[in-house]
């Protein structure tokens, strides 16, 4: 038996954070990631001899400032990448700086109305911004510091004046469509709006509450700038790498290509882990930033966390509805009308909001859309390590791709995948021809690769129901967990998905603030 202070489970991003910040608070730490390489969703894989992606994450706009602070990670210099909303008369609509603070391709009186409501939406998601960067409050419980957030934001609102306030309180709970219409008559912005706000979630554009998913997107930042986004491993920078890199520097013990094959507890207290070697580790502090699911319904004791509580877990919603599409290209693609330098940043396939909620309708019931909608970078442009010379990678997430496909993804993802290649066609003429390699990932590839029970990237539904108190679990939401020592440190926790870091940051300071650990 080897003991720690402290040990850690999973190498993603936030497993890493945790990891660096226990250690550079004088623990010994271990981190155990089943993968032989680290990073989690964010790693880089090669999918064909010379090619290889960034991971799910090929954009990064989440990357909290503490945390980067936090972990003396060295900050690019990469200007914000921008926007495309491809349209099929090749009059695109193109989004700059910190979510479309400069548009070009649209009229000015739309884009003055595109302002006027992205400043809206940046002023209420910074409402909600301040209780995402710290620890959710206890219900019936709440700290000093609590209030004070509470006090904050009221305030916020309050020098906006009752007008606003009043407004605030109205879009909390709406459908993006509703406020895109509200605001803007070009199909391509609002298209944006409403793709934005159901990425990786399982809402369409009218569903209720969808808007809650475009406060989260704006709640990120890059380099200061609410809104910005780059690609990922622009300038030949992995965030998976640097994240590596600030935990190998605070001292992190890693043990990669072992799993932890159960979580040592007795009596409510979590003390140590087995792995998959039969090696045992012993420490004070288990911190777990794996898939809630993954921790309580295949690591614990059903005995020793109490039926309620695996109940709660098993019940949390967690069935992706995104694919990974990865190219091999001899050479970069032809979008028509979009200009060269344009191409390093995003481009999205989404017509109309009506396109994006129809796309989204089959999934409610186990199916796909024959006219999907999907974000595009080309992640070798801005890091040609990533594809040969003269070739060229291209990188989508495509919507709707249910988890559970009714007749099953061995059926279904060959007619999947022909239905994307001819949509990126239409866009790009000339691609299908320049096609090395293909790789798609459906969710199910996702829960297989990544351990990710559901094949959700944000280990949860980011939905009203599992957020704040309530994420995964409003016993577990403050990362404390009934069995004493245990910790949880993933996207499955507050404040949630994307390459933030905060999670991480978060947990460890919980794990830093008890004495018993």
């Amino acid at each position: 038996m080897t003991s720690f202070d402290a040990i850690v489970i999973g190498g993603g991003h936030n497993g890493l954070t945790a990891a660096t910040l226990l250690a550079r608070s004088g623990r010994k730490v271990v981190l155990v990631e089943a993968s032989d390489t680290l990073g989690g969703a964010a790693r880089s894989y090669t999918f064909h001899p010379g090619y290889s992606s960034p991971g799910l994450a090929h954009i990064v706009n989440r990357l909290h400032p503490e945390v980067a602070s936090a972990l003396s990670l060295e900050s690019g210099s990469e200007a914000a990448a921008p926007t495309v909303v491809l349209s099929p008369t090749g009059r695109h609509a193109v989004l700059r700086g910190g979510y479309g603070e400069a548009i070009d391709g649209v009229s000015e009186d739309e884009a003055r109305r595109f302002q006027d409501l992205r400043g809206k939406l940046i002023f209420q998601a910074a409402i909600l911004k301040r209780f995402l960067k710290r620890r959710p409050p206890e219900i019936g419980e709440m700290a000093l510091a609590d209030f004070a957030t509470l006090a904050g934001a009221g305030l916020g609102l309050l020098r906006k004046g009752r007008e606003e306030s009043r407004d605030f309180l109205r879009m909390l709970l709406m459908n993006v469509a509703d406020i895109a219409d509200e605001y803007l008559t070009d199909d391509r912005l609002k298209a944006l709006l409403a793709f934005d706000a159901t990425l990786g979630i399982h809402l369409g554009p009218r569903s209720p509450t969808s808007l809650l998913g475009l406060y989260y997107r704006l709640t990120g930042e890059m380099h200061g700038v609410t809104g910005a986004q780059v690609v990922a491993g622009a300038g030949g920078r992995s965030a998976a790498a640097a994240f590596e890199n600030a935990a190998t520097r605070a001292g992190v013990a890693i043990r990669t290509g072992v799993q932890v094959s159960r979580i040592i507890a007795d009596r409510g207290c979590a003390s140590g882990v087995v792995l998959s070697t039969g090696e045992t580790l012993e420490a004070g502090a288990i911190v777990s930033a794996i898939h809630p699911k993954a921790t309580f319904l295949a690591l614990t004791d059903a005995a020793e966390i109490g039926t309620g509580f695996r109940r709660a877990i098993g019940n949390i919603r967690s069935k992706g509805n995104v694919a990974k599409l990865d190219l091999a290209l001899d050479r970069p693609p032809n979008f028509p009308g979009v200009a060269a330098a344009d191409l390093r940043g995003r481009l999205v396939i989404a017509r109309s909001i009506d396109h994006v909620e129809e796309a989204f309708n089959p999934a409610k019931y186990g199916a796909f859309s024959s006219d999907p909608v999907m974000e595009i970078t080309l992640p070798s442009l801005g890091d040609p390590s990533l594809a040969p010379a003269g070739g060229c990678t291209l990188s989508a997430l495509v919507e709707f791709a249910p988890y559970a496909l009714a007749d099953g993804w061995e059926k279904g993802k060959p007619a999947f995948q022909k239905i994307v290649l001819e949509t990126l066609e239409s866009y790009a003429p000339g691609l299908g021809v320049s096609i090395v390699a293909t790789s798609l990932m459906t969710p199910l590839d996702m829960e297989a690769r990544y351990n990710l029970p559901g094949g959700h990237w944000h280990h949860g539904e980011l939905q009203a129901d599992q957020l704040l108190v309530n994420r995964p679990v409003n016993a577990a939401s403050g990362y404390a967990t009934p069995l004493r020592g245990l910790y949880l440190a993933s996207a499955g926790s507050h404040p949630g998905g994307g390459i933030s870091g905060l999670p991480g940051l978060l947990a460890a300071r919980q794990v830093l603030s008890e004495k018993r650990a």
